[in-house]
């Protein structure tokens, strides 16, 4: 038992790809698809030296995918395996679940480079810069957080965006809630809480009008049927059905990201591997934490696919 993943924002790093782009042919032939795909040169950003651009989110989120889907080639090239055999269910954090669907072939990576741009776009400008937040707790759980969010939600906007596994939950919304839900973390007896450098509140009610904007260009989408099982961040499930699929991203916008559940599934599955492709090492990271007996692997460059082969 299989599981491909792959990474959502805050895994970008430059260079990432840069190194398969120039010793595999199948890498390059994504990154120039992505370029076209966007109208501008997304690789000039990436493997340039301006962090600060890379990182802005309708950069980093089709960069983040054109690194998983050249990783995904590449694997396939070198092993002689289609998806099918390499991995039973694939999925993705986030903007992870675009890849996951363009590798499984639900849409073709012309359409997820714009729908990244798009979704990056959007959600960058459904709230004001400064007006919202997102913070980190470590040593938390969902009951603790959700108890910590009722006494906050008088000072504005609170979710719970990533459920990313056992101690570790993302909260997303209104500056003030969530400077709020910081403070209340000691009385609770959580570990440690940080505010992320994001530029927008990822993941909560505000980003409600990036969803109207998802949701009608992907009911404008033809979805094809997957040809393996995608298991979705909104629900934690397998599924194949191209409309649920789709409802799944469109929902996703504004949902919690259940990364925690989606490794429970892993686990209670049998999982015997599990295989990160792009950038970094987060969800693999995850995956050590929550599941014992499993081999993990990732692949972003040269030499982690000769370790692999």
């Amino acid at each position: 038992m299989n599981f491909i993943v792959f990474p959502g924002q805050g895994s970008q790093k430059i260079s990432m790809g840069k190194d398969l782009s120039d010793n595999f042919v199948e890498a390059k032939e994504v990154f120039e698809e992505v370029n076209e795909a966007l109208d501008f040169n997304l690789t000039e950003i990436m493997w340039g030296d301006d962090e600060k651009s890379l990182s802005l989110t309708y950069n980093a989120q089709p960069a983040l995918m054109a690194c998983g889907v050249a990783s995904f080639r590449v694997l396939k090239k070198l092993t002689g395996k289609n998806l099918t055999e390499l991995a039973n269910y694939v999925c993705g954090h986030s903007l992870g679940e675009y890849t996951a669907m363009t590798v499984a072939g639900v849409f073709s990576l012309k359409e997820c480079s714009q729908l990244l741009r798009l979704r990056g776009n959007a959600m960058q400008k459904a709230v004001p810069v400064g007006k919202g937040a997102m913070a980190a707790f470590i040593g938390a759980d969902i009951t603790t957080t959700l108890d910590i969010l009722k006494q906050v939600q008088s000072f504005g906007v609170c979710d719970i965006a990533n459920d990313n596994s056992d101690g570790q939950v993302v909260i997303s919304g209104d500056l003030e809630a969530v400077e709020k839900a910081i403070n209340l973390t000691k009385q609770y007896g959580i570990k440690r809480a940080v505010l992320l450098p994001v530029s927008a509140p990822f993941h909560c009610r505000l980003m409600q009008p990036a969803q109207l904007t998802m949701e009608e260009a992907l009911n404008n989408l033809e979805f094809q049927q997957p040809t393996l099982p995608i298991i979705s961040n909104i629900n934690a499930k397998p599924e194949t059905d191209p409309n649920k699929l789709r409802m799944n991203l469109i929902n996703q916008v504004t949902g919690t990201v259940k990364w925690r559940e989606t490794m429970l599934l892993a686990k209670k599955l049998g999982v015997q591997k599990i295989i990160e492709l792009g950038s970094g090492k987060v969800l693999t990271g995850i995956a050590k934490r929550m599941i014992e007996n499993v081999s993990i692997l990732n692949i972003e460059n040269s030499a982690d696919l000769e370790k692999i082969l």
